[in-house]
């Protein structure tokens, strides 16, 4: 019974600010095994992991690596003895290379020297162990974001790592690449270490777990095996309640058009060629495409944080000046970014100055001071009607889970009453309770008049929400569909095609 579990977990405790976010959580993972971890945002899934990793220390409770009791200090120590994380925010050397990102830290060294062929032999070596196919002297900043994650999920296992632990480790990643690391987690689990893998996606796990532990609002509610598991039992062991629809019945009726885009082109790759579509009134019209397809840069042009070389704005048929984000605020767009931690939030400053940052102007007195009393009104106000999981309205918003953290980015644009909202990924790194609560807010947005775009990786999501759907494909707009009409088929159809001398072609 002693080499059972890799890892045994011991009622830990963890409180931030006399707030409890973990009450006498166990968990046990057995070597060679996927160990999925489940709850909603808040749940304590990353708190748990991070005290066990040395970022956080807990209150109470032990940890066990292979029977041996270990109380980490810092990362450095937990990964010294063999335990390793990959975050679901990279924090990585980006102006360094993929070796320099892999052995920062413990350079190996020859005659007082860094060693640079030794480190060459072992990432190669490393990268042929993961089937990883990428050029090790690399910059970084010259790598997608799944490569990138690839890079360090080579560098946890670089340490030797008895368990891994996967924090939402897809959620910037294509279906292929998904499969790719589910490949390397193969390779690990044959190699006997035992993975914790954080995910939303329920069908990630159904393929890729062994055993399954949910946590609901800091508290330990069961582990089960995949084989003894069903997508409602996990919600409902999640949500403590049954979840009948997962998405909101569409209630919002489009009426006349309210925004038109005329041959919107950028300047800078990836270019978005030529769009012209028209977005009515109370309408959510989705954005499907594979990665690089330009949805994401399309709706940077339309808010003015992208260049644009031609293209041209009407709203109720005047055209405007969306050419910087300042002016399209003032017209009454809003613009929630794909990356949360790049360019959503602010992580050293609180919830209240996230919430209201964009909408400074609103808090302005007669002589030009900030009111401090309207701030906090509204904050409090978001807080209440978004259900962010927080003490209080001072909190740092890095101390959020990403989904609370989404919940005040939304906030925060809502505060300035717009009436067009482009909505990138808004869903992302979010458990199935709080999507619907989105999917919910979206849809009565819509309902009051607004116009959503939204841009989703999940076409069930799109079926769902939308009312039409927009298919971008190699910065080309392949079609748009009526949601009702439609089918999956149709949509790939149009995502895998591109339009070269005005004539489609299959990729």
């Amino acid at each position: 019974m002693q080499n059972e579990f890799v890892l045994q977990i011991k009622d830990v405790c963890k409180s931030f600010s006399g707030v409890t976010v973990l009450q006498n959580v166990s968990l046990n993972i057995r070597p060679g095994t996927v160990h999925s971890l489940m709850g909603e945002n808040g749940a304590g899934k990353s708190t748990l992991m991070k005290c066990l990793f040395g970022i956080y220390r807990q209150d109470a409770g032990e940890f066990h690596l292979q029977g041996q009791q270990y109380n980490f200090t810092d990362p450095k120590h937990a990964l010294e003895n063999g335990v390793s994380m990959v975050h679901q925010e990279l924090n990585q050397v980006t102006k360094r290379t993929i070796i320099d990102n892999i052995w920062l830290g413990r350079y190996p060294t020859k005659r007082g020297f860094v060693d640079e062929k030794k480190m060459f032999k072992d990432t190669n070596e490393l990268f042929q162990r993961l089937n990883i196919h990428l050029d090790p002297r690399t910059r970084l900043d010259k790598l997608s974001v799944s490569q990138r994650q690839m890079v360090e999920i080579a560098k946890a296992v670089s340490y030797d790592a008895k368990v891994i632990v996967l924090d939402e480790p897809t959620s910037s990643l294509t279906e292929n690449e998904v499969n790719l690391l589910f490949d390397i987690i193969k390779v690990l689990k044959s190699a006997g270490v035992g993975v914790i893998y954080i995910s939303h996606k329920m069908d990630e796990i159904f393929e890729i777990s062994d055993e399954v532990t949910i946590l609901r609002d800091g508290q330990y509610i069961g582990t089960e095996h995949i084989d003894n598991l069903t997508m409602d039992k996990i919600v409902n062991m999640m949500v403590g309640r049954d979840l009948e629809e997962r998405f909101p019945p569409r209630v919002n009726i489009p009426g006349d058009v309210h925004m038109s885009i005329k041959n919107l082109t950028t300047k800078f790759p990836p270019v978005v060629h030529n769009v012209n579509f028209d977005l009515r009134r109370g309408e959510i019209l989705g954005v499907a495409g594979l990665v690089g397809a330009g949805r994401t840069e399309m709706l940077e042009a339309i808010f003015g944080t992208r260049t644009k070389l031609s293209g041209e704005v009407y709203i109720d048929g005047s055209l405007i000046d969306n050419s910087t984000p300042h002016k399209a605020i003032n017209n009454h767009f809003a613009l929630l970014t794909e990356e949360r931690r790049e360019t959503g939030i602010y992580p050293v400053a609180d919830i209240t100055f996230n919430s209201t940052i964009a909408n400074v102007e609103a808090y302005k007195n007669r002589v030009h001071w900030l009111s401090d009393s309207k701030m906090k009104h509204d904050t409090d106000t978001q807080i209440k009607n978004m259900r962010i999981k927080t003490p209080h309205r001072r909190e740092k918003i890095r101390a959020l889970s990403g989904g609370n953290q989404q919940k005040v980015i939304i906030g925060r644009w809502l505060l300035t009453n717009p009436d067009i909202l482009l909505l990138d990924e808004p869903t992302r790194g979010i458990d199935v309770g709080a999507k619907f609560e989105i999917y919910q807010l979206i849809i009565n947005l819509a309902k009051s008049g607004k116009s959503v775009i939204m841009v989703s990786s999940e076409m069930p999501e799109l079926l769902g929400v939308t009312n039409r759907i927009l298919v971008m494909s190699n910065g080309y707009m392949s079609g748009i569909v009526d949601t009702e009409k439609t089918t999956q088929a149709e949509i790939f159809t149009l995502a895998t095609k591109y339009l070269n001398n005005n004539k489609e072609v299959e990729v």
